[in-house]
């Protein structure tokens, strides 16, 4: 099937929007894919509609600004995948399906809570194709994490892939997460600590910036170990897979015990980049065995200083997914392609595993033009 897959993740930076052509088990083709920036407005009004989320107790609940940004991430996502059909002078009906992430707000698995904003059926009837959403709640309904989602697709593409084993995937996004894959057996997954969230917020608070390009502000400063090493105390990163965060999970607990407020603009970064690597490296005695190979993709990819400590603190081999084949861009937006045809076709999208959820489990909502 030809599937398109959209991801607008917790950096809240944009949209990014991937062609696949696939059956849900191999990965025939990757095809193009596009990258929409969202604008300030936009980046303030999801700001402002995961604020008023803090008082949302149900999966349907929108107080506040979050209708408005409901409405704003539907039309962005479909105006991204028309973009990128008008590119290929593809029209909707050679598309099978369409993977739609929507936009975490919240994310309590304890309480037994996601919410991604995104209007399924909105979306299905404006682009005339079939669309799958909401793929998160079936699995925390049922008692998982309801994330991550994207290991299925990992350990599909590793199948191509020569090199050493066990190998270790790890997407930065706003909060970053692992998959470790050992031969054909159900991946190992789990949320490791916080990503690029806390950094972009600090800079963006501090300089204005929505993000470190390249982690240069960060290779000039110096990190304080010891105030990670304070956040590290912190139960989550002793507990084992599977485990999952929100996006501000660790926003006023990392602030405090980091002392970001003492920090220059570039010890801060520092720190931050020292925290995501660390809590990183702090999952290797909790997974099977030390992965031989990590593959990096998502913002923090094209973050040279987080790419450098990671390798310093992982002691094996760390490339970018660019480096294996793969897009660090694009490839969570190719995993929901890859997801909804898995939901179609009553696939597995979680495991034991990877979410904590009691059996194999399919999700999504099927919504018809």
């Amino acid at each position: 099937m030809r599937a398109i897959g959209l991801m607008s993740g917790t950096s809240m930076d944009g949209v990014d929007v991937a062609l696949l052509e696939t059956d849900g088990e191999a990965v025939f083709w990757r095809g193009p894919s596009l990258a929409v920036p969202f604008d300030g407005a936009t980046r303030a009004l999801l700001a402002g509609a995961v604020e008023d989320a803090r008082g949302v107790n149900g999966r349907t609940d929108r107080p506040g600004r979050l209708a408005a940004a409901e409405a704003r991430i539907t039309d962005l996502n479909a105006a991204a995948v028309e973009a990128l059909l008008a590119s290929l002078r593809l029209a909707p009906s050679d598309i099978a399906v369409v993977g739609f992430h929507g936009q975490t707000v919240i994310h309590r698995p304890d309480a037994r809570l996601t919410v991604q904003l995104g209007l399924g059926a909105a979306l299905a009837r404006r682009l005339a194709i079939p669309v799958v959403a909401d793929m998160r709640a079936a699995d925390v309904e049922a008692g998982g994490q309801g994330a991550p989602l994207v290991p299925a697709y990992h350990r599909a593409l590793a199948r191509g892939l020569n090199g050493p084993r066990p190998l270790a995937v790890l997407n930065v996004g706003g909060v970053s997460n692992v998959t470790f894959l050992d031969g054909e057996t159900d991946p190992v997954a789990c949320d490791t600590g916080p990503g690029n969230a806390l950094l972009d917020d600090f800079l963006l608070a501090r300089a204005g910036l929505p993000f470190d390009d390249g982690g240069a502000i960060a290779a000039r400063g110096t990190a304080d170990d010891e105030a990670v090493a304070r956040v590290l105390a912190h139960p989550f990163f002793a507990a084992p897979p599977p485990k999952s965060l929100d996006r501000n999970a660790f926003r006023e607990i990392a602030t405090a015990r980091l002392g970001l407020a003492g920090l220059s603009l570039e010890d801060g970064a520092a720190t931050l980049n020292a925290l995501t690597a660390a809590s990183v490296a702090a999952i290797v005695p909790l997974l099977p065995a030390p992965p031989k190979r990590w593959i990096v993709a998502g913002g923090g990819a094209r973050n040279a200083t987080l790419r450098a400590m990671l390798a310093a603190r992982l002691q094996a081999e760390v490339l970018t997914a660019d480096q294996v084949g793969w897009s660090s861009d694009a490839l969570e937006a190719e995993a929901f392609a890859f997801l909804a045809v898995r939901a179609l076709r009553g696939l597995p999208l979680t495991f034991p595993t990877t979410t904590g959820a009691p059996a194999p489990l399919s999700g999504g909502v099927v919504f018809r033009p």
